[in-house]
């Protein structure tokens, strides 16, 4: 086995292993229901009541973070689809015996954690307009991509990489 074998192994193995440990949580009533709601407002809810506030609390001043976003959001999920497409990645729930689809999956795949990928790059836009947002929407990022791998339909490596191209999007949007 070459070392890159190996290494890809060993990363398997311990994605495998933060899922069942995240998803033991949906043990708990409270928690997986509150994993739940976050995950529901992730699935864009939270962001577009977002965009709203800023058009109703800042009028014309609103319209340019709200443009950004809704670019951002367009190539967000352009790439995220052709991602999804190109890796095919089974959900967790589907794979690993001990944990359950906490939550009906938006579609097929694993790979990327979409709704982490658009957390992300919206949290990055947004408190680029607005810096003391961050104090809402970092932890509101942060335990939305947890809850997907929570809810058994992510790995924690198809959150990384969404965060990854999340960030990687709206960092080049804004130096643009």
């Amino acid at each position: 086995m070459s070392r890159l074998e190996a290494t890809l192994r060993q990363m398997r193995r311990w994605d495998d292993a933060l899922c069942l440990s995240f998803a033991g949580a949906q043990r708990y009533a409270a928690l997986l229901w509150g994993f739940r709601g976050l995950s529901w407002l992730g699935d864009g809810l939270f962001w577009y009541a977002l965009m709203l506030a800023f058009l109703l609390a800042f009028g014309a001043q609103g319209v340019a973070p709200v443009l950004h976003m809704m670019a951002v959001g367009v190539l967000c999920t352009t790439t995220y689809k052709l991602l999804k497409r190109g890796t095919s990645r089974p959900r967790p729930y589907q794979v690993l015996e001990h944990v359950a689809a906490g939550a009906p999956p938006l579609d097929a795949f694993s790979f990327p954690s979409g709704h982490t990928l658009h957390a992300v790059a919206f949290t990055l836009v947004a408190c680029s307009y607005f810096p003391a947002l961050a104090a809402i929407l970092v932890p509101f990022t942060l335990l939305t991509a947890a809850s997907r791998v929570v809810l058994g339909l992510h790995y924690p490596s198809d959150v990384l990489a969404g965060a990854t191209v999340g960030g990687s999007i709206a960092l080049v949007s804004l130096a643009i």
